[in-house]
């Protein structure tokens, strides 16, 4: 509603102003270059009498009784909205305007700040990705560029930092899951001002697989050392273990779960048997039975 009402203002100030320069008239009015969205700022008018001075942009319309020949003063938190605003003055049948822009405010004060993903496995070489979009009190895209300092770090004391320079409002960077399992800390900060994000990281797949096989009775018991990643994380329990029989062209597979980081299970001992053991793609060790 306010866009519709500011968009109609000018629609009628601008039709006011062309008829107005086919009448003629003299009086002009000189607003800043440019205003920080917030600030105070002045408009200088020339020419005697009384005026209107109007004020036009995107979800903004001011309207003031003015002097002609004085300076007005606008004061702190009246332009708020960064963009292209125009300036009419009407004095009668006569008009003057000119543009000027409102630029975001130079302090950041919030952060929007994306981390992806929320939970991924240990020792991935850019896994995780940050995007951080940079804004000021009043809501504004700060477009400038602005230095943005991103940290990860782990309940163990161990960080990864990168520092960037954002470009029309937002930075981003990747960093490197960290080797150990737990909840990290993902920080974007510029200045004062900071967003933390949290990642859980995962142990990966199980490394180093390795089974061992005793008699037992009639069967052969086989079980596993404590699972765990390439760097040194237990495997979760309920992660599958398979192990696979092979005797005399007949196959016996059994998938256990793990319970306490160890999978183990009782097979027919078959003399000349072939016993290996994997977890999804990841193969252990063979054992040949005699």
């Amino acid at each position: 509603m306010r866009r519709r009402f500011a968009f109609l203002i000018f629609c009628i100030a601008f039709a006011t102003m062309q008829r107005a320069r086919a009448e003629g008239g003299s009086m002009s009015l000189s607003p800043p270059g440019t205003v920080k969205a917030g600030n105070a700022f002045a408009i200088q008018t020339t020419g005697s009498g009384q005026a209107v001075l109007y004020i036009v942009g995107l979800g903004q319309v001011i309207g003031r009784d003015v002097q002609l020949g004085e300076t007005t003063f606008f004061p702190a938190g009246v332009l708020y909205n960064a963009g292209h605003y125009v300036a009419i003055l009407v004095a009668g049948s006569n008009t003057d305007n000119t543009a000027f822009d409102v630029v975001p405010a130079s302090r950041p004060a919030s952060l929007s700040f994306l981390a992806r993903p929320s939970r991924l496995s240990v020792g991935l070489h850019d896994g995780i990705s940050g995007c951080v979009y940079i804004f000021d009190a009043y809501h504004n895209l700060i477009t400038a560029p602005t230095s943005v300092s991103f940290k990860l770090s782990n309940p163990s004391g161990a960080a990864q930092e990168r520092a960037v320079v954002a470009h029309d409002g937002v930075a981003w960077t990747e960093v490197d899951s960290t080797a150990k399992e737990g909840i990290d800390k993902f920080k974007a900060q510029v200045d004062e001002v900071s967003s933390t994000r949290v990642v859980e990281q995962v142990p990966g797949d199980p490394c180093g697989l390795k089974m061992s096989a005793t008699q037992s009775g009639k069967d052969i018991e086989l079980a596993t050392t404590p699972v765990r990643d390439c760097s040194g994380n237990a495997v979760p329990d309920g992660t599958i273990v398979t192990f696979t029989e092979t005797y005399g062209g007949d196959q016996s597979t059994v998938d256990v779960p793990l319970k306490r980081g160890i999978a183990q299970v009782e097979m027919p001992a078959h003399d000349g048997a072939t016993i290996s053991v994997a977890s999804g793609v990841v193969m252990g060790n063979e054992i040949h039975w005699r």
